[in-house]
């Protein structure tokens, strides 16, 4: 089986919940497997340190978790259109994967949630894939072949799969941000399995 690596940051479930729908979408192809994994959070006063295993939920992530994948799915609620600290921290800390280069090459894909609208669903999305193009990774999005895309009135966009969780955090995801997300787990491991072979 060839694993892909689903990591996220989430603080109300709705991340986490999508997270669990692209890996569904990774495993709805043949030879293919979802590695969950999640980062803790951040303290804003000193670095804390938390338990190696979290109370619940998916593992905390590894650097070898991301040195063993043959792809990446990365995503994180948004923090004033920009990814969560706690996810940018985790990042932040792959120098050594950069320096040799073991991420080049391996394709990614990106998604987020947002309490509004227009709360920086896509720039999120954007300054996600910042530092995988650093990393050399090659990114996927959803094409509007996807046609949710064409009708959603809540998240999707064509830069990665989005969910609006409104004000309270507390909305489901919609039926179409539901398939949005199996697509691009789908999408993601269907090049994987591309570019493997």
């Amino acid at each position: 089986m060839t694993d892909i690596l689903v990591l996220y940051y989430s603080r109300y479930g709705a991340t986490a919940k999508m997270a669990q729908l692209i890996a569904r979408g990774i495993e709805e192809v043949d030879g293919m497997q979802a590695r969950l994994r999640t980062v803790p959070a951040v303290s804003t006063v000193c670095e804390a340190s938390e338990d190696s295993i979290p109370d619940s939920g998916a593992p905390y992530a590894t650097a070898d978790d991301l040195r063993e994948c043959a792809a990446l799915a990365l995503g994180s609620p948004t923090r004033f259109g920009n990814m969560a600290a706690p996810l940018k921290y985790f990042i932040d800390g792959t120098g050594s994967l950069w320096l040799g280069a073991e991420l080049s090459g391996k394709p990614a894909a990106l998604f987020t949630s947002t309490s509004s609208m227009h709360g920086g669903q896509e720039t999120t999305l954007l300054s996600m894939m910042l530092p995988l193009l650093h990393h050399g990774m090659l990114i996927l999005g959803l094409p509007y072949s996807e046609t949710d895309l064409l009708h959603t009135e809540a998240g999707g966009t064509p830069y990665g799969a989005s969910h609006l969780a409104g004000v309270d955090s507390d909305k489901p995801l919609t039926e179409a941000e539901q398939r949005l997300c199996r697509a691009l787990g789908r999408r993601l491991a269907e090049t994987t399995a591309k570019l493997t072979r």
